[in-house]
């Protein structure tokens, strides 16, 4: 367990500072990664200045998120076979590939051929590169190194439409300068990842295997009875989440307010997400998952239900900030929970099975969101907030945490599931 000392010791320049080129590799290219996303802030207006209809542009974004959910399935069985680093300049070179010749096809059908696949290419390095942030790390400072891929993330995030609308206007060819240079970043990131990552045989001498058998893959991941219950919290959590994306502005907008307060609750949460969660972190890394992960699912959950309230720009800014705070206590920790409890050798599938989740909440829930406001109107809120409540009440029955707080070692609760696992294996 880590001791008081050197738990002391961990600060977001301390972690930076003593983290070994891999990370500092890793935590720059999730940034750069995200910071170049063009392609899916472009592609509907891309392919409808081709002369392509609305609904059809709409359904290749939908292909190209599709993708992106399969792509961290697949990513997490490549880094148990083929190991963090090449599954990293796979994924980035074949996203390179196929961004760049969006240019060239004039087809619609080929451009699904292409839009799926650059999808699933683009995603394959994320749960490589949070496998090797959590081997690499030691353990008193898990949840801090996925706060600072969080903050890398968001901060990309906000920055790519900013960064993307300008090169939109500086190229006569329109489109050129986004999609090419989204290509070319991504393949420097991979002669970068062939240059400074591990090779695999240094980090994963067991992971051949990994991927085979009873006791491998993702079979081995849903016998872990425990861990799936978080995950089926963790897809209602995310469904909710997203509803500030969809649900909000529209009902913002049918009840008559401006949609400037809309605006001004995205940007809130933006602000406080990036400029406040590596700081918060400080403080709750070192508190039990049950308590953060707990914490950050409960505000989320009462954020939502402020805004049941008759809508007023108070209640928007109230509701927005509670449900930030949530983000910020909870995020980092729900992110380096499945690779802190996952066994060694099925620590990729562990990270591949929470990213699929975490991406099919975020796409299913503005429609379930949808679909209850056009039936409830402003009544809405309060059914998500009980979904939110029950995902609160599952989380807390499913974490564990090795760290001390008492929770049971992972596939403790099925004598046919993973191995159980120590802090020194799960760091």
């Amino acid at each position: 367990m880590t001791t008081p000392e050197r738990q002391r010791k961990v600060t977001i320049i301390s972690t930076w500072r003593e983290s070994p080129r891999a990370v500092k590799t890793l935590l720059a290219g999730v940034f750069v990664n995200r910071l170049s996303g063009f392609l899916n802030i472009f592609l509907v207006l891309y392919l409808t200045s081709k002369g392509h209809s609305a609904e059809a542009a709409a359904f290749a974004l939908g292909a190209y998120g599709a993708g992106a959910m399969v792509g961290v399935l697949i990513g997490g069985s490549l880094t148990a076979r083929m190991g963090t680093r090449n599954t990293t300049i796979v994924s980035m070179a074949g996203s390179s590939l196929l961004i760049a010749s969006l240019l060239y096809l004039d087809s619609y059908a080929m451009v699904l051929v292409a839009v799926a696949p650059a999808g699933l290419m683009g995603q394959m390095f994320r749960p490589a590169s949070a496998v090797l942030l959590s081997q690499l790390t030691r353990d008193d400072r898990q949840v801090m190194v996925f706060a600072m891929s969080r903050f890398g993330l968001n901060l990309g995030a906000m920055a790519a439409p900013l960064i993307g609308f300008g090169l939109y206007n500086l190229d006569e060819q329109r489109y050129d300068l986004l999609f090419l240079g989204e290509a070319l970043i991504a393949l420097v990131f991979a002669v970068v990842a062939w240059a400074t990552l591990p090779a695999r045989d240094e980090q994963h001498p067991e992971a051949a295997s990994a991927g085979t058998g009873r006791n491998g893959g993702y079979l081995a991941v849903l016998r872990d009875r425990r861990y799936v219950v978080f995950l089926v919290s963790t897809l209602a959590h995310t469904a909710v989440y997203g509803q500030y994306l969809s649900t909000l502005p529209l009902d913002v907008e049918t009840s008559g307010l401006e949609i400037f307060w809309y605006t001004v609750a995205v940007s809130l949460n933006g602000f406080v997400v990036i400029a406040f969660e590596l700081l918060t972190t400080k403080l709750t890394q070192n508190w039990p998952f049950r308590v953060t992960i707990g914490l950050g699912f409960a505000l989320m959950g009462v954020g939502i239900a402020v805004y049941a309230l008759p809508l007023t720009p108070a209640v928007i800014v109230i509701g927005t900030l509670v449900w930030s705070l949530g983000e910020i206590v909870g995020g980092p920790a729900i992110f380096a929970y499945p690779a802190v409890i996952a066994p060694a050798r099925l620590k990729s599938h562990y990270l591949g099975g929470f990213h699929f989740v975490f991406g099919l909440g975020s796409a299913i829930g503005p429609v379930a969101g949808g679909w209850l406001l056009v039936r409830l109107g402003h009544g809405v809120w309060l059914p998500l907030a009980a979904v939110s409540l029950a995902a609160t009440l599952l989380v807390l029955t499913a974490i564990r945490d090795p760290r001390g707080s008492g929770g049971r070692p992972a596939g403790s609760d099925d004598p046919g599931g993973p191995e159980p696992v120590d802090a020194g294996t799960a760091a």
